[in-house]
């Protein structure tokens, strides 16, 4: 990391430092293999769909909360197509590729803009002093962007398994993958506040 030379959300929203590019791919390399490890972690198979519910979506949901939409696509991507490669489900490893990768930028887009929103109104309002300190995401943002990540999801998916296997049988994969994506939404948020309470710093990683 190093100091900070002008005010912006890309340089960080917390301590006033940039972080550096080697940083941020190291970072990239751990958060893509946490996400695969969550992947893995707890997997319930659908057998019409030869797919399966996992808890990736609580890594891509706190990447994408924590990080911002650029880490988060290539995490979330990159992470769920190397877990359905371990596990054993190399037809489904491209379309979560894309279809995660997708999420993930799109969540932490909203989230971004909503942020950037927000330095802004406090930028004005404060002192030079003051300035890039604040960093909250309001939780009507985080409803919009769980909607928003489930929509991609269940919806690309629903359409995946509908051109590999059929429409009634990817229609069995929705309820799950809904509720898949709200305990991502709930669980990544919660993550997100317990990493940034524990260690306020990450919180320059965004952008």
């Amino acid at each position: 990391m190093k100091q900070r030379s002008e005010s912006g959300l890309g340089s960080g929203l917390g301590s006033g430092i940039t972080v550096s590019p080697a940083y941020r791919i190291v970072s990239i390399s751990i958060l893509t293999a946490v996400t695969a490890v969550f992947t893995l972690l707890i997997r319930i198979p659908i057998a019409p769909t030869r797919g399966y519910i996992n808890l990736g979506d609580v890594a891509i949901y706190f990447t994408a909360f924590t990080f911002g939409p650029i880490t988060a696509v290539i995490t979330a991507g990159l992470g769920t197509a190397i877990a359905d490669l371990l596990a054993g489900y190399a037809q489904w490893a491209p379309i979560s590729l894309f279809i995660h990768g997708l999420q993930g930028f799109f969540v932490g887009m909203i989230v971004r803009k909503s942020i950037v929103r927000l330095q802004q109104r406090l930028d004005a309002d404060k002192t030079e002093d003051e300035k890039g300190k604040k960093y909250r995401i309001s939780f009507p943002v985080i409803l919009l962007a769980g909607l928003v990540g489930l929509v991609i999801m269940v919806g690309l998916y629903f359409l995946a398994g509908a051109a590999l296997v059929g429409f009634g049988a990817a229609a069995v994969e929705v309820p799950g993958n809904i509720i898949q994506c709200i305990v991502g939404t709930a669980g990544g948020l919660l993550l997100m506040k317990t990493v940034m309470k524990a260690y306020p710093p990450i919180r320059d990683m965004f952008f």
